[in-house]
């Protein structure tokens, strides 16, 4: 489409002079970098450069009337030296194509308009993806609904990895990744979720260290992504998935702090640009923000059943004296022996309520029942000759649990600390002597010098079949061990303070399970 223009037309305010009208007119127009077209009232084109003839007729058209709208709009006075536009945002669904188009009168030429026509469709795509992965986002961390509430841990960071994998399916394409958060004591980046890369990969252990700790550490260090084109050619790299072209890694922050990476991985080289990079910062930040909430979501369950609990021992306390009071009372006054006998059981009973209360408010430090158990030997023949590993640095609760078991015929050894627990599976993975080793491994989950998930994954290695119970005050995981165990064939989880029946019910499940059985009345 083309037209001519005479003395004093002016296209985007450069006028031109008489002589070669046509021919420097052309030169400006064609020169410019984006669609231009200069349109009559009735919407006629009467002159484009070759930018905008390169345009779909249907953008012609939409064009044609947006420049007639503009047209009329600006036929009334314009104020002195006030220059009008109007912008215009046109989509094209079924071409999915986006174009910004901006139209000004032209001066000197009465209802003329001139137009210029940006194609905006990466930068459009772009936006959506963003918005897309926004709205994801907040599916990520909407985790404080009531039907999530009722979860434990182990349940909420399984939906929050369902969660994950999905949208990094959908929405960008990465089907090969791994997240590890930063442990702020050991600076070991840990494993929390993955897919698609191979376990050798996954069992590898990284620091948040520039070198010789892979491109994860090197991220977490500087807080820096990394492209990687090339990993064959990428000195930082370390094995991640078989076959491996090329991987993409970014922090994860959580106000500015870097508490984790999100590394993607690719079987083709050069598979991810700086719009991917963008993309799985802004996923990675909500990532974050979501393990962030569930370990406030912890903190709360913890804090409010202390304060829950001392509430009630102080509400309980005054009735419970008055009850020992006149209890006391009665003592003193004669008495059938049969109502004396029942007498003394109300002081018992108050004084075994006061001990529960105070277990409950001392929480992952004891364990509920524990004085129903004391007493002589009571066999239980699904539990008589079972060995049974307990490992927990809280001295109470695995002394507790050892008399509670050797009091129904287990064999039960005791480590207070990782580093003998794991002396012990190693030297029966080396051995391979029965005698050596257990029908049962049950250990806390922070250790202290070992998570859970590090006793979990040396009684996998010693024997495969032998099952491992996790247990942890009100559900705190600070190192994910629930979740990383829970994929590997945990056995359960037991939550602190957990009763001795509960405790011995989840025993009797797991050495009959191991025997290919189930125990009775289980």
């Amino acid at each position: 489409m083309t037209g001519h223009m005479t003395k004093g037309d002016s296209v985007d305010g450069q006028r031109f002079d008489a002589r070669g009208v046509e021919h420097d007119a052309g030169l400006v127009i064609e020169a410019l970098a984006q669609g231009l077209c200069v349109c009559e009232p009735d919407g006629r084109i009467v002159l484009a450069n070759q930018m905008y003839r390169e345009f779909s007729s249907a953008i012609h058209k939409r064009i044609a009337e947006l420049c007639k709208r503009a047209s009329a709009a600006f036929a009334g006075d314009m104020p002195p030296g006030k220059v009008r536009q109007r912008i215009y945002r046109v989509h094209l669904a079924n071409r999915d194509r986006s174009y910004e188009v901006v139209i000004s009168p032209l001066k000197g030429s009465p209802g003329r308009v001139v137009a210029l026509i940006r194609d905006t469709t990466n930068q459009e795509r772009m936006r959506r993806k963003v918005l897309t992965i926004d709205r994801a986002g907040s599916e990520l961390v909407r985790l404080e609904a009531d039907a999530v509430r009722t979860l434990h841990v182990a349940d909420r960071l399984k939906l929050l990895e369902s969660k994950v994998v999905k949208f990094a399916h959908d929405l960008l394409n990465f089907d090969h990744f791994a997240i590890r958060v930063l442990n702020d004591k050991t600076n070991e980046l840990e494993l929390v979720m993955s897919a698609g890369l191979a376990k050798e990969a996954l069992a590898i252990k990284l620091y948040a260290e520039p070198r010789n700790n892979g491109i994860s550490g090197y991220v977490a260090a500087t807080g820096k992504p990394y492209l990687c084109n090339d990993t064959s050619k990428d000195p930082l790299y370390v094995f991640g998935m078989e076959h491996a072209g090329s991987s993409l890694t970014v922090p994860l922050r959580l106000f500015d702090r870097v508490v984790g990476i999100f590394n993607v991985e690719s079987n083709r080289t050069s598979a991810f640009n700086h719009h991917d990079q963008q993309f799985a910062e802004i996923f990675g930040r909500y990532i974050a923000m979501a393990l962030h909430i569930l370990n406030l979501l912890i903190v709360e369950r913890y804090t409010t059943s202390q304060k829950t609990t001392g509430t009630v021992q102080g509400e309980l306390s005054e009735p419970l004296n008055d009850l020992v009071v006149e209890a006391e009372a009665l003592k003193d006054t004669p008495m059938d022996p049969e109502v004396a006998r029942h007498v003394e059981r109300i002081v018992k009973d108050v004084e075994r309520i006061r001990k529960r209360i105070k277990s409950v408010s001392r929480g992952p430090q004891t364990l509920l029942g524990s004085d129903d158990s004391e007493g002589p030997r009571d066999i239980d023949p699904a539990l008589e000759g079972k060995r049974i590993l307990v490992v927990d640095n809280e001295e109470e609760v695995s002394t507790t649990i050892r008399d509670v078991l050797t009091r129904r015929g287990c064999q039960v050894t005791v480590c207070n600390d990782g580093a003998s627990a794991m002396k012990l599976l190693k030297q029966w993975h080396v051995a391979q002597d029965p005698d050596q080793g257990f029908d049962l491994v049950f250990s806390d989950i922070n250790i202290g010098d070992a998570t859970g998930y590090d006793l979990f994954a040396a009684a996998k290695e010693a024997s495969r079949h032998v099952p491992v119970i996790l247990m942890t005050g009100f559900g705190y995981d600070p190192h994910h061990s629930i979740v990383r165990a829970s994929q590997e064939g945990l056995q359960c989880v037991l939550f602190k303070p957990f009763t001795i029946d509960k405790m011995v019910e989840e025993v009797k499940r797991a050495v009959a399970h191991e025997a290919g059985g189930q125990p009775d009345g289980v």
